[in-house]
C-alpha cells in the first residue's frame, strides 16, 4: 500500500530503454509448460505480474528462477493441471495456462481469473475454441474445467472477435493436437507473432503468422527453447505520450516503431516530432499539443491499453477531441479520477469528449488498473502542484521501476507509504 507523489512542471528529457512486453512474457512463460526440460526467456520485465505467473507455474510443478530480466523455467515430465483461485485471481493472464495444460495433460482446472477492473472479458471464445478441438469443457464451482483424455484433434475455428487471449489459448492447445487446426479471425498483435515464433522454436508448425488466419499442424511433442521477448509497445507508447504531454524530448531504445504506426501518427498529428532509428525512436515536443481523436481497435488499430494516456494528453491539449473505446466497455472508469485534476471529460456510452485545458491542478487520485495508473501519473506531471497517486501496485504490474525511470528523465516523483491504504 504505497503511492506516488508527483510534482508537476517537469519536462521529460533523456533516454529510456524498453524491456520485453508484459503481454507477451506472461504467455511465453505459460507456453514453456508444453515441453519437458529447461526453457530460458530473456528480456522479461521485472514486474509483479511476472512474479505471480512464476508462482503459478511453481504450483503446477515447474521450477522457476528469475535473475534480472532472465527467467529460467524447468518443467518436469509430469505437471499438475489445477490452477487455484488464490493465484489466478491476481492475474487475468493466468487463464493462458488453460491451453497448454489441456494439450499436455489432457486435463485443466483453472479458476476463473481476476485482473483489471476495465470491463467484462468473457472466456466464451476460449472455451468454444477448445471444445472444437475435442475438449469437454465448462464452468464448475468457479473453475474452468476441461478434459480431453484421448487428446485433442485439429479443427477449423472462427473467432467472433480477434481476441488475443482466445487466439493464444487455442494456438497453444493446437500445437499438440492431431491433424491441422485453422484459426480464422485470429488476433495479429506483435505479441501473437512473438508466441508463434517461440512455439516454432519449440517444434510447432504454424503458417500464416502475422495474418488473421493461422494454420497449425499438430506436432508429436515439443522441446524447450531459449527465446527473447518482443519489446513492449505499450510502454514505448507511454513514453511517447509522456514526451508530448510534458513538452519534452525522449529517446526510447529497444522500441519498435513498426508496432506503433497509428500511435506515432497520432502523436505527429498532436504536433510532435517523431524520428525512428535502428534501435528505437525519439519523440520531441516544443509547444502545447493539439487535441487528437482516437478510436481503439484490435491490432493494427489504436491499442486500448494506450487510451488512458491519450485521454490525459487531450485533457491538456488545444481544442476538443473524441475518444471512442471499442474494446473494453469500462476503460473510461478512470475518467472520474482524471476529473479530480480538473480535466474536462464527458462520457457518452463508449465515447469520451475531451475539452483541453491550459492546466490541470494536482489532487489525490486512486488508480484501478495498470494503464489508468500510467495515465494519471502523466497527468500529474503536467498539473500545478502535487498529485498523489494511490494504489500504485496496479502500476507495478506493468511498468518496471516507473519512478526511477521518470526521475532519470528529470521528473520529481517519489514513492512513499500510503497512509490511506488504498489497495483495490
Amino acid at each position: 500500500m504505497e503511492r506516488f507523489r508527483v510534482a508537476g512542471g517537469s519536462s521529460l528529457r533523456g533516454s529510456v530503454r524498453v524491456n520485453g512486453a508484459k503481454n507477451s512474457a506472461l504467455k511465453l512463460m505459460a507456453a514453456a509448460l508444453l515441453a519437458e526440460g529447461r526453457t530460458i526467456l530473456h528480456d522479461v520485465p521485472a514486474i509483479t505480474d511476472v512474479d505471480y505467473m512464476a508462482e503459478l507455474l511453481r504450483r503446477l510443478g515447474a521450477d522457476v528462477e528469475r535473475t534480472g530480466t532472465v527467467v529460467t523455467i524447468d518443467v518436469p515430465g509430469e505437471i499438475g493441471h489445477a490452477a487455484p483461485y488464490e493465484l489466478v485471481r491476481r492475474l487475468r493472464a493466468s487463464i493462458c495456462v488453460l491451453g497448454p495444460l489441456l494439450a499436455r495433460c489432457g486435463a485443466a482446472d483453472v479458476a476463473l481469473p481476476g485482473g483489471d477492473a476495465i470491463g467484462s472479458r468473457g472466456l466464451d471464445m476460449h472455451m468454444a475454441g477448445l471444445a472444437k478441438l475435442g475438449a469437454d469443457i465448462g464452468v464448475e464451482h468457479g473453475f474452468v474445467v476441461a478434459r480431453a483424455p484421448g487428446g485433442l484433434t485439429g479443427a477449423t475455428i472462427l473467432l467472433d472477435f480477434p481476441s488475443v487471449g482466445a487466439t493464444e489459448n487455442i494456438l497453444m492447445a493446437a500445437v499438440l493436437a492431431q491433424g491441422t487446426t485453422t484459426i480464422d479471425n485470429a488476433a495479429r498483435e506483435p505479441e501473437i507473432i512473438d508466441i508463434c515464433t517461440m512455439l516454432t522454436e519449440m517444434g510447432a508448425h504454424i503458417d500464416g503468422v502475422g495474418t488473421s488466419t493461422l494454420r497449425v499442424e499438430g506436432a508429436d511433442r515439443m522441446h524447450p527453447t531459449e527465446h527473447t521477448t518482443v519489446p513492449d509497445r505499450i510502454v514505448t507508447g507511454t513514453w511517447g505520450v509522456a514526451a508530448v504531454m510534458t513538452r519534452g524530448d525522449i529517446t526510447i531504445s529497444n522500441g519498435r516503431p513498426e508496432h506503433l504506426e497509428i500511435v506515432l501518427d497520432t502523436l505527429t498529428s498532436a504536433g510532435a516530432v517523431v524520428e525512428s532509428s535502428a534501435d528505437g525512436l525519439r519523440v520531441a515536443m516544443s509547444g502545447r499539443p493539439r487535441a487528437v481523436d482516437v478510436v481503439t481497435l484490435p491490432y493494427p488499430g489504436f491499442p486500448t491499453d494506450l487510451q488512458p494516456m491519450i485521454v490525459a494528453l487531450d485533457a491538456v491539449s488545444e481544442g476538443t477531441a473524441m475518444i471512442t473505446e471499442n474494446v473494453y466497455e469500462a476503460r473510461f472508469m478512470f475518467v472520474n479520477e482524471l476529473a479530480r485534476l480538473g480535466a474536462d471529460v464527458r462520457i457518452d456510452g463508449h465515447h469520451a469528449i475531451v475539452r483541453g485545458r491550459s492546466a490541470l491542478s494536482g489532487a489525490p487520485v486512486v488508480t484501478t488498473d495498470i494503464r489508468a495508473g500510467a495515465g494519471l501519473v502523466l497527468a500529474g506531471l503536467v498539473a500545478d502542484g502535487e498529485t498523489l497517486v494511490s494504489a500504485v501496485h496496479h502500476i507495478d504490474r506493468g511498468y518496471p521501476d516507473l519512478v526511477g525511470e521518470l526521475c532519470s528523465l528529470g521528473a520529481d516523483v517519489v514513492r512513499e507509504p500510503d497512509p490511506d491504504g488504498f489497495d483495490d
